[in-house]
């Protein structure tokens, strides 16, 4: 895929390479369900390059974290109960494809995996993970509905020396400490990526809103610090007219882009903090007879209806953020289990979907 801000995926593949990720093949899978063990679904192959690439080097570039100075034990993955936690509903399709390279990769490599579904309830989360290690986990994968509130989950896993690796999104805690790693994108970046093509579809003039992630986590934060401070830089034709919490829903951002139709009835153009929200935005243009095109819309995540979007003339650009972290949280796990070092922060490398590649890469898309 052809990104907005050229990137070099080459050398992105030879630190990898080299780096932290030797020998897997990256894949991902469909899941059936999220309350059960790994190993009864059976997953369906990915359409063309889907795996994440790490954007930074894996070691040797920032701080890392070793076995013994996190205080745990040398394991053999294979042997290792995985224990994983999903934060959100599955309605999300960023959700379903990340749960399913989870259990994808677990399958794939024969380790017991025992997962959790929190439905979007923090405190669901905070005791299912509680129950992942009162049921034999020894290593934990989480992908993090809020930032803060984590004290019980790190007193319960620090007690049993259980190392935990964060994806997607990020616990306000120290790392090599309370957690090992944490697996994601650039959030900021993709902030500033998402400005710079909303500069472009709108000539960079005119009222804009943003419909904001849910409150409380670093990917709502960063993705808004990004994009404003870009516009800011870039752009100061274009004023942010309307924030507001779309809680990544689509529905909610259907009720909310309604209220701002009639707020501010000239809207030149909506950032959604996510796909999801972006879909309901154009169904609410829709609603209100506006035409493709009428407002310029940009989104992050990658999702293939909202790559379709782009083909239909709804959606003027996608930032990508890529879900599959099954091989790269697992080849995680298995180098730091081994005793040898990890990088505390490891970024992966998005891409993007504009209209000059969207009909094209639209099997890329999750």
């Amino acid at each position: 895929m052809k990104p907005l801000a050229p990137r070099h995926r080459t050398s992105a593949r030879t630190l990898l390479a080299t780096g932290l990720i030797t020998s897997l093949a990256l894949v991902s899978g469909c899941a059936k369900s999220e309350d059960d063990t790994a190993g009864k679904d059976k997953s369906s192959a990915s359409q063309g390059d889907q795996g994440q690439v790490v954007a930074s080097p894996s070691s040797g570039s920032g701080p890392t974290c070793a076995i013994d100075a996190y205080g745990a034990k040398k394991t053999d993955l294979k042997s290792a109960t995985v224990g994983f936690s999903q934060s959100e509903k599955e309605a999300n399709p960023f959700r379903i494809a990340e749960t399913a390279s989870i259990k994808a990769e677990a399958d794939k490599l024969g380790v017991k995996l025992l997962t959790a579904n929190a439905q979007s309830q923090f405190s669901k989360q905070i005791s299912d993970v509680q129950d992942l290690i009162a049921k034999g986990a020894d290593l934990l994968v989480i992908a993090p509905l809020n930032s803060d509130g984590w004290e019980p989950v790190l007193r319960s896993a620090s007690a049993k020396h259980i190392p935990i690796i964060t994806i997607d999104r990020k616990i306000n805690a120290t790392a090599c400490k309370d957690y090992v790693s944490f697996i994601g994108s650039d959030f900021v970046e993709q902030g500033k990526r998402a400005a710079d093509q909303m500069i472009e579809s709108t000539g960079g003039k005119g009222e804009i809103a943003i419909l904001l992630g849910a409150a409380g986590n670093n990917v709502t934060t960063e993705r808004t610090q990004g994009f404003e401070d870009r516009i800011k830089e870039k752009a100061p034709g274009l004023k942010i007219v309307f924030k507001q919490t779309g809680e990544f829903a689509r529905e909610k951002g259907q009720s909310v882009t309604e209220n701002l139709i009639q707020s501010k009835p000239g809207i030149t153009g909506i950032y959604a903090e996510n796909d999801e929200m972006g879909l309901g935005a154009v169904n609410a243009l829709k609603g209100a007879g506006k035409q493709p095109g009428a407002v310029k819309i940009v989104t992050i995540d990658g999702t293939r209806n909202a790559v379709q979007g782009i083909v239909d003339g709804w959606i003027d650009g996608v930032i990508e953020s890529n879900p599959r972290f099954g091989p790269l949280a697992f080849q995680t796990l298995d180098t730091f289990t081994k005793g040898e070092k990890v990088s505390q922060d490891i970024v992966i490398q998005d891409s993007a979907y504009t209209k000059d590649n969207a009909k094209a890469d639209l099997g890329k898309a999750f």
